[in-house]
């Protein structure tokens, strides 16, 4: 009897395993992590290194970089050293990042269960809203939200999910149409299980592999937006932000690239990086790349 119960623990287990062994073999996954890693490392760790105040003047207004050791990357407009800008503004970018996605995805599932759970009048309802959410210029919308209000980092965070989850929605969505009506879904409805528990307890989590895959695509496309919307002015001025950065040297790209250059550079990689590891789990979770 405790023979049996061991195999089926390897068993229940196995699918986990089969996927992380998948994404381990995904070279995009793995580069993805050891890029990730990196940009945490650089954002949390650096200033125990590099305990240079962001917001402080410490030489000549647009100095090219290597040309003092005090500011190894050179300075803004201002005189505030680059350096100390992408060490301190990649935590304000990564939350910025992580809030909005998880707003997104947290709007997009609940949307999207209860539209692909019920059908009907409901998901007709649900995909009324979701198309007059999804119809918006996404970047527009976010600009009207934060001018409304007090341009915080909590609220382009809520500006930025606000406006990014009928995707995932419709995901969401197309998922609960897909599952509700396979076995073991009616073999739980034949047992008594009510509504609640059928929608997450056993329809969800069959679901969650594509869901997964689009919440990592969803922070790089949050990191992007925040960076659009700093360009445009309309960050929160009091956390320094990469964003931020690229928005305060726009003006001067001809004469001093460096301000705008580093920045944008560690964007790049970290929106990268959620793209690739996107990219690994997507092989992991597909049974059909698997094979490849």
């Amino acid at each position: 009897m405790a023979v049996i119960e061991k195999t089926d623990i390897v068993q229940a287990q196995s699918p986990a395993r089969e996927a992380l062994r998948a994404f381990r073999q995904s070279w995009a996954g793995v580069l993805g992590i050891i890029i990730l890693l990196a940009v945490a490392l650089f954002t949390y760790v650096g200033p125990f290194f590099y305990p240079v105040d962001p917001f402080e003047i410490v030489w000549a207004p647009l100095t090219a970089p290597w040309e003092t050791s005090v500011a190894p990357l050179g300075t803004d407009y201002l005189g505030r050293d680059i350096l100390a800008g992408l060490i301190h503004g990649g935590s304000a970018t990564l939350f910025v990042g992580l809030a909005a996605g998880f707003i997104t995805i947290t709007i997009g599932i609940l949307v999207g269960a209860f539209a692909g759970f019920f059908r009907g009048a409901v998901d007709e309802f649900l995909m009324r809203i979701t198309e007059f959410f999804q119809v918006l210029p996404a970047l527009l919308f976010a600009m009207v939200l934060v001018t409304l209000f007090t341009p915080t980092i909590y609220v382009v965070s809520f500006a930025i999910g606000i406006v990014s989850w009928p995707t995932t929605a419709r995901l969401t969505r197309a998922e609960f149409f897909r599952i509700r009506s396979l076995e073991y879904v009616n073999a739980a409805r034949s047992v008594g299980s009510k509504n609640g528990r059928i929608m997450w307890r056993v329809i969800l989590p069959n679901a969650l592999a594509p869901l997964i895959v689009s919440a990592t695509l969803t922070i790089g496309i949050a990191i992007l937006f925040e960076a659009g919307l700093s360009f445009l002015g309309l960050g929160d001025p009091n956390v320094f932000s990469w964003g931020l950065m690229i928005g305060a040297g726009r003006e001067y790209i001809l004469d001093a690239w460096w301000s705008v250059t580093f920045p944008g550079f560690m964007i790049f990689l970290t929106v990268l990086s959620f793209s690739l590891v996107g990219d690994g789990l997507n092989d992991a979770f597909n049974p059909k790349l698997r094979e490849r």
